[in-house]
């Protein structure tokens, strides 16, 4: 469990992102929901092969109990769609993948081409680096489980990690309105596990330690929306 601080990056920027916003006073309605979860050992943890039922009503096959993050997101998703916003944006220190793929100091962007699209530039004119990764139709059947709605991981499958979880969250993304063939509500997935946390020597405005990664860039997406 050492290390696990840097865990609740995703929580942290969340929380940042939210009081910036209300003390610039931006014209904005935002509305943020922390997904947080207590990992620790106990008679009711999470066991290998359980298979929980979700705010939404999805059943989920637990393979990998480590692979909890992407469980509390899926009911913050169903939450905050229940709200029908214009956008949502979660964030979290979710996969090691995501560092394999782009390393320490571009953030993992997943979701819907013109909301990634709004993010990046936002991105670009805070200037933290941030890069997208696809979310492959053909990885949709990876998700299957034998007797749940999804599995919540591929056990020895280490290809596409990071996209095996952007898939599994937009799965719990909401639509627009209740009508069967009505759009998701626009989303954007920040992974950033890579980036969450700086190691090494300072560079730019960037100190060692917790790096407060992709706030400002969500600030400056919030200052100027579409």
């Amino acid at each position: 469990m050492v290390g696990m601080k840097y865990d609740m990056c995703g929580a942290a920027t969340v929380l940042a992102v939210l009081r910036a916003a209300a003390i610039a006073e931006l014209p904005v309605r935002v509305t943020a929901w922390m997904c947080v979860a207590e990992n620790m050992p106990s008679g009711r943890a999470t066991r290998p092969g359980d298979v929980l039922r979700m705010l939404g009503g999805k059943t989920v096959e637990v393979l990998n109990t480590d692979a909890e993050g992407r469980l509390v997101l899926a009911d913050g998703l169903v939450a905050a769609s229940l709200e029908r916003p214009d956008l949502i944006v979660d964030v979290a220190t979710l996969t090691g993948a995501i560092s394999v793929a782009l390393g320490n100091r571009h953030a993992g962007v997943m979701g819907d081409d013109d909301a990634v699209a709004a993010y990046l530039d936002a991105a670009a004119r805070a200037g933290e680096p941030a890069w997208q990764l696809p979310l492959p139709e053909h990885m949709r059947e990876d998700l299957q489980s034998p007797v749940a709605d999804l599995q919540n991981a591929q056990i020895g499958v280490s290809a596409g990690g990071s996209l095996f979880a952007g898939l599994f969250l937009q799965e719990f993304v909401g639509r627009t309105s209740d009508a069967a063939d009505a759009p998701r509500i626009p989303w954007v997935h920040l992974d950033i596990a890579g980036v969450g946390m700086h190691k090494g020597g300072g560079f730019g405005y960037t100190d060692k330690g917790v790096t407060g990664a992709t706030v400002r860039s969500l600030i400056t997406l919030l200052a100027n929306p579409a």
